[in-house]
């Protein structure tokens, strides 16, 4: 069992590196708003992924898998999602350029902690996953469900180490980051991104 766990792990932490919209999520609270609402964020990224793991281990998330109109919809809500943060993204850092260059840059408006947790229940790559690959990567020496309970479990660790640890190297360039010019870049960049994941996502839906 030993032996599965680990690769197990490795293929967790291969999807946990990847880029994706919660760490463009993350990376937007962070640079609007500081690192505090940045892992409070982490921290609603972290409790979707648990709720996808108490769906996948009920049985709803397969069923959500295999009806395509309820897949259709959440890729539909989960782009629209995505393109409003990422608009908003772009409209702070569209600000007038004759602005006080020693303003401090707006922060992100919402709760943090729902925005995380909103972005990554509206992803269906997280229902698929937990549905298709997770089962096979569980544990032969446990109980199904105990095996992706335990890996849901291991999954979310890795999520809140991985962009926690971000959030903290982005705080360490807290100083640069603060000056307006480079926020409203970074809000461009993120908008940018933000919105590209949300158009991708959509035309998945057809």
């Amino acid at each position: 069992m030993g032996g599965q766990l680990l690769v197990a792990a490795g293929v967790l932490a291969l999807l946990t590196v990847v880029p994706g919209p919660d760490l463009a999520l993350v990376t937007r609270q962070a640079v609007g708003s500081g690192p505090g609402d940045a892992l409070r964020t982490v921290g609603g990224v972290a409790a979707g992924l648990l709720v996808w793991g108490a769906l996948a281990v009920a049985g709803l998330a397969a069923l959500l898998a295999a009806s395509a109109g309820a897949a259709l919809v959440v890729r539909v809500l989960g782009a629209a999602y995505l393109v409003v943060l990422g608009i908003g993204a772009l409209r702070r850092g569209g600000r007038s350029a004759d602005a006080d260059p020693d303003a401090v840059a707006p922060a992100v408006r919402g709760n943090p902690w729902r925005t995380g947790l909103v972005g990554n229940l509206l992803n269906p790559k997280i229902a698929v996953f937990y549905t298709g690959l997770l089962p096979a990567l569980a544990p032969a020496g446990l109980p199904p469900s105990a095996g992706m309970a335990l890996l849901v479990a291991l999954h979310a660790g890795l999520t809140v180490a991985w962009l926690g640890g971000y959030v903290l190297l982005l705080s360490r360039a807290r100083a640069q980051l603060s000056r307006p010019s480079v926020r409203r870049a970074l809000d461009r960049l993120t908008g940018v991104v933000l919105i590209a994941f949300g158009l991708r996502l959509a035309a998945s839906a057809h």
